[in-house]
C-alpha cells in the first residue's frame, strides 16, 4: 500500500485549517516550488556551460585549427568598402610626400626556376649520320629539370706547414696560422654546426634523427655531442644576442608574447610544470629582430628584465604580466585583436549545431564586426603610413565605436560562464588596448608577427618534446632568436648562421660584433 510522501497534506489537514494558515501553507508550497524551479535553473545552466566545453575540447582534439568558419555573416562589401578607401587616398593633402606615396606590390606567379639555382648545360647530339648534309646546327632549349645533389660528409685534413730557422746555434720553428675555431677544439666545421643549428631551428628535426642522418652519410655523430656543441656556442653568440637587445630596445615600438616550453631539469621545478619561451619583435626601420628568452616563471619580472631600457609602444596580448613593465617604462600598451578573435571563433565552433534558417549567435554577429576591421586592414596594406593611419581614423574608429555599443547593449543577454560571455567580456576590459592600432599607420592590428615567430618553436617543441636542462633550453633560445632574425632580415637563416661561425672567433670589438649583424651581412635572400 502506497504512503503519503512526508510533507504531503492530506485533504483533511487542510479541511481543518483558517484562511490565514492555508495562505501560509500555501506560500510555503510555492516557496519550495521557486526553490526547485531555481535548483533545476542552475542544474540547467551548468549543464550548458559543460556541453558548450565539451563540444570545445572535441574541436580542440579533432577538428581542424583553422580559425576559418564554414559560414560567415557578410555585414559588408569588400569591393565597395575598396572604392571608399580609394577615394580618402584622393583627400590627401597637395604636400604629401613621395616617401608616403601608395606602394604597389602584386604578387605574381614564378614560372620556371630561380636564376640563383646551380644550372648545367646538358646537349642532347645529333649523330654524324643524323647531321650529313645540314647547311648548319643549333641548338634550342626544350625543358627544364630540377635535380637533387645529395648531402655528403667528407673529412678536412689540416697539414700545418712549418719553417724551422737556426740563429746563434738554436732552432727557431715558424708555423703558418691555423685557423680559429668558434668553440676551440671541435671536430665539428663552422657548416657542419650551421647544418645542425637550421636543422633543428629552422626545420623542426630533432637530435636523434640528424644522428641517424649523419650516420647513413657515412659517420655517426652522437646527440650527446651535438647537444653538447650547442649549449657551448649559447656562450659564443651570447654577446652578438645581447647587442640585438640594445638595437631591439631603441626601437619605439616592440611586440611581445610567450609560450610553454617543458624543461626537465630546473631547480625548485618539477618536470612536469610549466616553464616559458618569451619572445620579442620589432626593432628601429629595416632592423628587425625576433628575440627568444628561456625563463621558468611567466611572472612581470621577466618582460621588466627584457624590457629594461625599452621606451615605446608595447604590443601584446591582454596577459596581466605585462602590466608591471608598463607601468614602470611608461609605455603605451595595445592590444591584439587576433586574440580577441580567437576567443569568438572557440564560442562560434562550440555553439549548438543550427540549422541553415536559424539566426546567427552572438559569437557569429562579433566574428562579422570584427572581420570588417581585417578587411579594411586588407584593403589598406599597400598604403603608406600616413594614408592608412587617414583610413584608421576615417573607417575603423567608427565600426569600433558601433562594435563596443553592440557589445555593451548584448553582454548582459550571453549566459555568464560560457565562451561567448567570456569573449565579450574580454574584449570590453580590453578595449582602450584594441583601439591603440588606429593611432599610428605603422602599427598592426594585431600580433601576428610575433606569433608567426613563434610558431617554428611550437612546431619543433611537438618533434623534440622537451628541453632537458637550462642550458638546452637557454641555447634553443639563443638558436631560435638567431634563425628568426635572419628570417626576418630576409635572410637565408643556414647561410647566415654559417657566417656568423666562420667570423664571429675573431670579432673582438664591438665595431666587428655590428658587422655581424644581420642587417649589416651582405648575403643571399632567402
Amino acid at each position: 500500500m502506497k504512503t503519503a510522501p512526508h510533507n504531503a497534506i492530506s485533504n483533511a489537514d487542510l479541511s481543518g485549517l483558517s484562511t490565514d494558515k492555508m495562505m501560509a501553507v500555501i506560500n510555503g508550497l510555492q516557496q519550495q516550488l521557486a526553490s526547485k524551479e531555481e535548483a533545476i535553473q542552475r542544474r540547467d545552466v551548468r549543464i550548458e556551460i559543460l556541453e558548450e566545453l565539451l563540444r570545445h575540447k572535441k574541436i580542440q582534439q579533432f577538428a581542424a585549427s583553422s580559425e576559418k568558419q564554414l559560414s560567415q555573416i557578410a555585414l559588408f562589401d569588400e569591393a565597395e568598402l575598396e572604392v571608399e578607401i580609394d577615394a580618402l587616398r584622393d583627400q590627401l593633402p597637395d604636400d604629401v610626400g613621395k616617401e608616403d606615396a601608395p606602394r604597389l606590390s602584386r604578387k605574381h606567379r614564378q614560372r620556371g626556376f630561380s636564376d640563383k639555382l646551380l644550372r648545367e648545360r646538358i646537349e642532347l647530339t645529333l649523330s654524324d649520320e643524323e647531321k650529313a648534309g645540314a647547311t648548319k646546327t643549333f641548338f634550342t632549349k626544350v625543358k627544364e629539370e630540377l635535380a637533387f645533389i645529395p648531402a655528403q660528409l667528407k673529412v678536412l685534413e689540416y697539414w700545418q706547414e712549418k719553417a724551422v730557422f737556426e740563429q746563434h746555434g738554436e732552432e727557431r720553428v715558424v708555423a703558418a696560422s691555423r685557423p680559429v675555431h668558434p668553440l676551440g677544439k671541435c671536430i665539428a666545421t663552422p657548416s657542419l654546426l650551421a647544418y645542425l643549428i637550421t636543422s633543428k631551428y629552422a626545420d623542426g628535426l630533432p637530435l636523434y634523427r640528424l644522428e641517424q642522418m649523419l650516420k647513413r652519410l657515412g659517420h655517426e655523430v652522437s646527440r650527446t655531442s651535438m647537444a653538447h656543441w650547442i649549449i657551448r656556442l649559447d656562450d659564443v653568440f651570447k654577446p652578438l644576442i645581447h647587442l640585438m637587445r640594445e638595437v631591439q630596445n631603441s626601437s619605439d615600438y616592440l611586440q611581445a608574447d610567450e609560450t610553454r616550453i617543458q624543461v626537465l631539469k630546473e631547480d625548485g621545478k618539477t618536470a612536469q610544470s610549466d616553464k616559458w619561451m618569451w619572445v620579442t619583435r620589432g626593432g628601429p626601420p629595416g632592423q628587425p629582430s625576433v628575440l627568444f628568452e628561456y625563463d621558468p616563471s611567466r611572472g612581470g619580472k621577466v618582460p621588466v628584465r627584457l624590457l629594461d631600457d625599452f621606451q615605446g609602444i608595447l604590443q601584446a596580448d591582454g596577459y596581466s604580466g605585462y602590466g608591471k613593465v608598463c607601468r614602470d617604462n611608461n609605455l603605451t600598451r595595445i592590444g591584439c585583436w587576433d586574440h580577441a578573435r580567437r576567443k569568438y571563433v572557440e564560442a562560434s565552433r562550440a555553439a549548438p549545431t543550427k540549422g541553415k534558417k536559424g539566426p546567427p549567435s552572438k559569437a557569429d554577429v562579433a566574428l562579422s564586426h570584427i572581420r570588417k576591421l581585417y578587411a579594411i586592414e586588407k584593403a589598406a596594406r599597400d598604403l603608406s603610413e600616413t594614408e592608412r593611419y587617414r583610413v584608421r581614423q576615417e573607417k575603423s574608429l567608427p565600426l569600433l565605436a558601433t562594435f563596443k555599443a553592440w557589445l555593451e547593449a548584448n553582454v548582459s543577454k550571453v549566459l555568464k560562464g560560457s565562451l561567448t560571455r567570456k569573449a565579450m567580456d574580454y574584449t570590453l576590459s580590453q578595449w582602450d588596448a584594441l583601439l591603440g592600432y588606429c593611432e599610428r599607420g605603422d602599427l598592426h592590428i594585431s600580433n601576428a608577427l610575433a606569433e608567426n615567430a613563434i610558431r617554428p618553436f611550437a612546431l619543433g617543441r611537438r618533434a623534440w618534446l622537451f628541453a632537458d636542462t637550462t642550458q638546452g633550453a637557454n641555447a634553443s633560445a639563443t638558436c631560435y632568436s638567431l634563425v628568426e632574425t635572419a628570417k626576418a632580415n630576409q635572410l637565408e637563416p643556414s647561410a647566415y648562421i654559417h657566417h656568423l661561425l666562420r667570423h664571429i672567433a675573431e670579432a673582438d670589438t664591438v665595431e666587428e660584433l655590428e658587422a655581424l649583424l644581420p642587417w649589416n651581412v651582405a648575403l643571399a635572400a632567402s
